[in-house]
């Protein structure tokens, strides 16, 4: 992995961080305020802005925050300034009784390097059948 590929996933694990903390200040800081994204919580449609994400943030931390792996990651530049980085996320988790599970998701994430910054400006998740 090159060091322009480390970067990208390094930027991504510390996107997932702060969904699994809920700490707004760092995701919104990551992303782009224009930020697109399919995932399942749309119900299919195409959401724009942060402000659909942040009620989530609103709900607070889990009491034993999630713990997220990338796996598999695959990062492709589109020119000097956009990556595309394709992986499977493993989110362990506890369950409702407390015990613990794992759950899958296939994720494609966008990046746009603006200025000296790298923004995250769309995302697709889906979770496999």
């Amino acid at each position: 992995m090159t060091p322009q590929e480390r970067q990208i996933v390094d930027l991504t694990a510390k996107l997932l961080a702060s969904i699994a903390a809920a700490d707004w200040k760092a995701y919104a800081e990551l992303c782009d305020e224009s930020l697109t994204c399919f995932e399942p919580e749309g119900k299919g449609h195409l959401i724009e802005g942060l402000p659909f994400h942040k009620y989530y943030f609103d709900l607070g931390a889990a009491k034993s925050p999630p713990q997220n792996t990338i796996g598999s990651p695959h990062v492709r530049f589109l020119g000097e300034n956009a990556a595309v980085i394709s992986y499977t996320r493993l989110t362990q988790k506890l369950n409702a009784e407390g015990a613990p599970m794992t759950a899958l998701a296939e994720e494609t994430r966008v990046w746009e390097k603006k200025g000296a910054a790298w923004k995250h400006v769309h995302f697709h998740r889906s979770f496999p059948s």
